[in-house]
């Protein structure tokens, strides 16, 4: 634990403008991001005595061992550079939300000839008009399935549509009435864009004329004694009525809001968001996130609001309503976002108020069932990491477990893997890959150690930076000063192997060769799922109902198939290697120039170096390569169909039997 006044800059030295500042620990990693209007006034702050400060607070400066800081001219801009390094260093102490589910849209891609409505998750994309998001993607069927009987759109993929043009006969759905075939022909593109664009202002909110006009249409009809038309309007009618029922109105006809509201306590907080767009309720959303920093709820809005437009995914409406103002610099930021002025405010009295309280509660139901699922989730962990640590006679629960795994076939593409959970939940960007280098051939122990001695050796060359260790390593990589996390910055309190007795000794000679002796060892065996520790004749045995033992099963086989998963795409890339590979400076995309341009390796072998230099990006000299490398090369043997007895003279791929299951 660090004295923060070890740390302080000067005094003086921190200037009086707005800006962003950077915790660093003693690794060099951002720890904290925060803006300031007064860089000065703000840092000042967190070096007064620790007694003082929020237990958060304390925590992050005793934690960091550097601050810097970057000026810039205004708060907005202090705004936008903190949101981008939040997303660039992913810093411990602050803030971060978490989407807890990724929602669907409803798209109409008018960026295309003939426009389809679809479902689609992510990031928006230029040229086409989303509508959302929703709860369920069912939800947005049922919609367009009523829809698509007044407007219809195409809704097919565009392999369907390129076959239906081909074939000159539209799908079930063209036969039906729901889709305009203009696959075939029946109307043109730019009635096509019409319907979409109908269906587009529909789906917006602009219904009333459309309804009235429909009505007067069916109406019209009867009068004239065509009642079959009549009827097919009034069932349009319905079907359009259905499908505004489904998104009830709540506020004015032209209305376009995002409402915003916290539900909070001293550990966590819950946001919930409903996007109204003409005055309709389109969308729901919520983020949880645990409360690292000692912020406020005006601080808990300000980074929603970060997330949720920062990315520059969701457009920003005319009203945002929020439960506590931000500081004006965010306003500042929506308004530019929008190209227009944003009306952020809390809403006093009216419908916005009672809508607003009916999103409060929906942050509060969300909140509590999070607490129990999370309540849940955390017992169950915790007795399994406690099950864990009786068992190995650990001095505490392992909250960060490493596991290795090597894999192989036969003895060629040899890999490891390693992985990591931390509190029992999977790490990802933590997960590292290995070649293994010192050795050919097929040795699974002597892997073992090469792996586990590679990945402490850069632990223990990382903290000689700091001067904690002097473990002097030529040839390995200096600290990164970017601030980004280290590959191999924390070491494990448990380090599992994927195996028995034999890859155990070498995983924990690796670790005494290091002079390491603070991480205990363990190997799973797959046979009976034992548990082997250095230098025992007899295995752990865990009770197969053991909380425990399903944890360190899930440890083993995600290093197994993260392992797999690694040899699998070495083995690939070798197997899919052709002639043209080894040409010296000859890259991907120029291999495949050549092969487009003269069809296949029969006709590339065969052609001159005034042919060579006629493919783009192919100069003399590297024609000149090509030809001398194909030249020196024995063309293929012939090959034969096995089923007719045919002799294939070229054949650009050579056949490759099915190999067994990776080691």
């Amino acid at each position: 634990m660090a004295d923060p006044s070890t740390y302080r800059p000067a005094p003086g030295a921190i200037p009086l403008s707005p800006g962003v500042y950077k915790f660093r620990d003693t690794h060099g990693r951002v720890i904290y991001v925060g803006k300031a209007k007064n860089l000065r006034q703000r840092l000042s702050s967190y070096f007064q005595d620790v007694a003082n400060l929020h237990p958060r607070t304390a925590t992050m400066v005793t934690t960091a061992a550097s601050v810097e800081w970057t000026v810039v001219s205004t708060e907005v801009e202090a705004l936008q550079l903190e949101y981008s390094w939040i997303k660039e260093f992913d810093p411990r102490f602050n803030v971060k939300y978490r989407d807890d589910k990724s929602y669907p849209e409803l798209a109409v891609t008018l960026n295309e000839e003939f426009p389809r409505v679809q479902v689609m998750r992510g990031a928006h994309k230029k040229g086409v008009r989303y509508f959302g998001p929703y709860g369920h993607a069912w939800a947005i069927r049922e919609t367009v399935d009523l829809m698509l009987r007044v407007f219809p759109v195409r809704t097919c993929s565009n392999g369907v549509f390129k076959r239906a043009q081909q074939v000159g006969r539209p799908c079930l759905l063209g036969y039906i009435g729901k889709c305009a075939a203009p696959c075939v022909g029946r109307v043109t593109a730019a009635e096509h864009r019409e319907l979409a664009e109908e269906f587009c202002d529909f789906m917006a909110g602009r219904t009333g004329n459309y309804l009235r006009r429909l009505e007067l249409q069916m109406q019209e009809a009867a009068a004239e004694m065509e009642y079959e038309k009549a009827a097919r309007l009034r069932d349009d009618l319905g079907a359009l009525r259905r499908a505004m029922e489904k998104n009830a109105v709540v506020l004015g006809d032209g209305t376009d809001a995002d409402l915003l509201a916290v539900a909070e306590d001293e550990l966590e907080a819950a946001v919930q968001i409903f996007h109204v767009r003409g005055g309709r309720v389109r969308g729901q959303r919520g983020w949880v996130t645990d409360k690292v920093e000692d912020v406020d709820t005006a601080g808990l809005v300000e980074h929603a609001l970060q997330q949720l437009y920062g990315a520059g995914t969701e457009q920003v409406p005319r009203e945002v309503l929020v439960p506590a103002m931000p500081e004006e610099a965010v306003h500042e930021w929506l308004s530019g976002l929008r190209g227009a002025q944003v009306d952020l405010r809390v809403p006093q009295r009216g419908d916005k108020k009672d809508l607003m309280e009916t999103v409060q509660r929906n942050a509060q139901q969300a909140l509590a069932l999070h607490k129990t699922k999370r309540a849940s989730d955390l017992t169950t962990r915790s007795r399994a990491l406690q099950e864990i640590a009786e068992a190995l006679e650990l001095d505490s629960a392992p909250l960060r477990i490493e596991c290795f795994d090597i894999s192989h076939l036969q003895g060629e593409d040899v890999v490891a893997s390693m992985v990591v959970f931390e509190d029992g939940l999977v790490r990802k960007s933590e997960y590292r890959r290995f070649q293994i280098k010192g050795f050919e051939g097929q040795d699974d122990v002597r892997s073992m150690h090469e792996v586990i001695t590679r990945r402490f050796r850069r632990y223990l060359h990382e903290r000689e930076q700091t001067g904690e260790w002097a473990v002097p390593e030529e040839g390995e990589p200096l600290i990164d000063e970017t601030g980004r996390p280290k590959r191999f910055a924390y070491p494990p309190q448990l380090l599992v192997v994927d195996g028995g007795q034999p890859q155990v000794a070498a995983a924990k000679r690796a670790l005494d060769e290091l002079g390491m002796d603070d991480i205990a060892v363990c190997g799973l065996a797959k046979r009976l799922e034992e548990v082997w520790l250095p230098g025992e004749d007899d295995p752990v045995v865990l009770p197969r109902s053991s909380e425990g033992l399903y944890l360190l099963q899930r440890v083993r086989d995600e290093a197994h198939r993260f392992a797999i998963t690694y040899q699998r795409s070495k083995r690939a890339k070798r197997l899919t290697a052709g002639e043209l590979d080894s040409v010296p400076g000859l890259g991907e995309t120029r291999r495949r120039a050549l092969l487009k341009h003269f069809g296949s390796l029969k006709k590339l072998r065969a052609a001159t170096v005034d042919e060579l230099c006629e493919v783009p990006g192919i100069g003399r000299r590297t024609a000149e390569t090509v030809a001398a490398a194909l030249a020196s090369r024995t063309p293929a043997a012939f090959a034969v169909n096995t089923a007719t007895g045919e002799i294939i003279e070229d054949s650009s791929a050579t056949a490759v039997p099915r190999s067994g299951e990776e080691t």
